[in-house]
């Protein structure tokens, strides 16, 4: 993602209005104890010049006792206040860095799948935890040190300045010079963290396919391949970050060097003064106490400047992921779903990804209550129409409704609640099988239950399950069988108990036995609904009311299975490529069919004895 930069003040701006300003009373609250710690820190070096020249040189007792209880005082409130404004400021920071991760996790969810084409999971992962983590601990520490050292950065140059004006102008005599020097480090390092943050995404990417395609992997023997690949990002990232610690290092360092150069400049200056009388030790003593505490948080301060750098190039990914416009949402005035069972209907569609045309003109209509079909080569824009009708993709032209009514004029939860979908892909979370199932619905009886785990035939392996409906299924359901997910999934879409019903290939990646099952619990399923198929085993339409033949983004044939048949073309085809062995096709439900066979298969001599046989008996 290319990210315009920001300014420091922008992306703070974007933070405290979207997130910070609701906890404002609590950060007041903090920031009064904040200032009472950073005081304190003041009101130590306050305190030399009276421990020494009262003390000390005079001898005077009375001032001991006072002296050594308002320094006891001194580090109890700085101790009180200290714990008080670290509580506030810590609940506030977790607080806020939640708020941020689940406006950013709700935003992401609602973007369109071209959006999550581009952006992978592991990049959309290390925004959500990893970027947010890091404004949150930069967050934190900016306000919790930073704030703090602020303050008693200006209280320790004020008691200096009421000991010498002079003494604290030589002591501060290299700042201005440091000055650019930091910008420049500041600006080098938020550069190099922002591709840090990069390359970090990639990281991220390049675990989430390793550990999903592990199967894969293991095949092929890629182990060495992927770890030596993953093993070259590593490398490239390590070198990023440790050049980014250097600028931040460097900040430090500078600040340093001025100190020197302050610290040699007063004893050269001002230690001529106390040798002649003019100045005490006592006010030596309070003035080399306040610079010498002052440089330590300049140091933090300027430190922290580095560590802004990095939050900023989280923050500006951050701003820019919660700007990205959604592109498809619900209508400002949303029309009412369909009652009953609804006909669809798409009428001259055209939709394009990119220069591609996947659907050029299409008409089709699937009738409320029947079983529609449809089948093809791949790419023939059979899934297209699934995205369609669930309103994942717009068409560039053309009308697709559902009931009379068009999608997009739908509020898209009304949509979506019209359909139940069960694909080849049948996605299943790391949790227990019965949420997996009721997906947070509280108000399912055990009866109900019973009935939808019965029907999709989840209960013919419930009680193999160690812990049944309790069991966990794993990551993606990798504890069960691709049947026993399928199952589980149509038991979900049972639930539902939606008008319409999309199977896209729902039995392909089974084999015989659990396509069978499987099939079943399906047939109930689609029992009283509009149901859509697609399917590239025609086995398992031949039963449907219409079949819907596609080729090219367009509808080519229409018909039952036995008309599609009898006229040849595509479909007839694809049959024979599935379920003939010779010239001569009869299905299973007794209509014969005629299929044009190549010129070059009637020159070959069948290979099984079956069709030898056969084709001597038929002549």
């Amino acid at each position: 993602m290319s990210v315009k930069p920001k300014s420091s003040v922008e992306l703070m701006g974007w933070l405290w209005r979207g997130y910070l300003r609701r906890h404002l009373p609590i950060l007041a609250v903090a920031m009064f104890f904040m200032l009472l710690e950073g005081s304190m820190v003041g009101a130590v070096s306050y305190m030399m010049q009276p421990m020494f020249d009262d003390v000390f040189v005079t001898g005077d007792t009375e001032a001991l006792r006072w002296v050594a209880f308002t320094f006891l005082l001194i580090f109890c409130v700085r101790g009180g206040s200290g714990v008080a404004q670290k509580v506030l400021l810590t609940r506030i920071s977790q607080f806020t860095a939640a708020h941020l991760r689940m406006d950013l996790l709700a935003r992401l969810i609602r973007q369109d799948p071209g959006f999550h084409q581009v952006h992978p999971p592991g990049f959309l992962i290390q925004r959500v935890q990893v970027d947010v983590n890091a404004v949150n601990d930069v967050w934190r520490a900016i306000v919790t040190g930073a704030g703090r050292d602020a303050i008693s950065l200006v209280i320790l140059i004020g008691v200096a300045i009421n000991v010498d004006w002079r003494w604290t102008a030589v002591m501060l005599i290299g700042v201005p010079l440091s000055l650019f020097p930091i910008m420049m480090a500041q600006r080098y390092v938020r550069k190099k963290a922002a591709t840090a943050r990069d390359l970090g995404a990639t990281l991220a990417t390049r675990l989430d396919e390793v550990f999903h395609g592990i199967v894969p992997i293991k095949l092929n023997n890629l182990e060495h391949y992927q770890t030596k690949r993953f093993g070259g990002h590593t490398d490239t990232y390590v070198q990023t970050e440790i050049r980014a610690v250097f600028g931040t290092a460097s900040i430090t360092g500078m600040i340093d060097v001025m100190a020197g150069v302050g610290f040699m400049g007063v004893l050269l200056y001002g230690g001529s003064e106390i040798i002649s009388g003019e100045k005490t030790v006592g006010q030596f003593m309070s003035f080399f106490t306040a610079i010498g505490l002052a440089f330590d948080p300049m140091r933090r301060l300027a430190s922290m400047s580095g560590t802004w750098a990095v939050a900023a190039a989280a923050l500006e990914r951050l701003k820019e992921l919660m700007e990205t416009p959604i592109l498809l949402t619900s209508p400002d005035n949303p029309v009412a779903a369909p009652k009953g069972l609804p006909g669809i209907a798409l009428k001259n569609v055209t939709l394009k990804y990119g220069e591609a045309t996947v659907l050029s003109g299409l008409n089709l209509v699937a009738e409320a209550g029947k079983t529609t079909a449809l089948v093809g080569a791949s790419g023939a824009g059979k899934s297209t129409i699934f995205n369609l009708l669930t309103r994942l993709v717009d068409p560039v032209d053309g009308q697709v409704c559902i009931g009379g009514v068009a999608v997009k004029d739908m509020a898209l939860p009304d949509l979506r609640n019209l359909y139940s979908v069960v694909s080849q892909e049948a996605l299943l979370f790391d949790e227990t099988l019965r949420e997996n199932i009721l997906l947070g619905r509280e108000n399912v009886t055990d009866k109900r239950l019973k009935e939808v785990l019965d029907a999709a035939h989840v209960s013919d392996f419930l009680t193999k399950l160690p812990d049944g409906l309790d069991t966990l299924v794993g990551p993606r359901g990798s504890a069960l069988s691709g049947g026993q997910r399928q199952r589980v999934v149509i038991a979900r879409a049972l639930l539902r108990d939606t008008p319409v019903l999309l199977l896209d290939e729902a039995t392909s990646a089974l084999d015989a036995q659990s396509e069978q099952v499987v099939q079943s619990a399906l047939d109930k399923l689609s029992g009283g609904r509009t149901t859509i198929v697609i399917a590239h085993r025609l086995s398992t339409i031949r039963n449907a009311d219409k079949i819907v033949v596609m080729d090219r983004g367009q509808v080519v044939d229409q018909g039952s299975h036995a008309d599609l048949l009898e006229r040849g073309g595509i479909y007839a085809d694809l049959y024979r490529l599935q379920f003939q062995d010779g010239k001569s096709l009869v299905d299973p439900a007794g209509v014969a069919a005629q299929v044009r066979l190549p010129i070059e298969e009637h020159t070959h001599r069948p290979r099984s004895w079956f069709g030898r046989l056969r084709k001597r008996l038929l002549g």
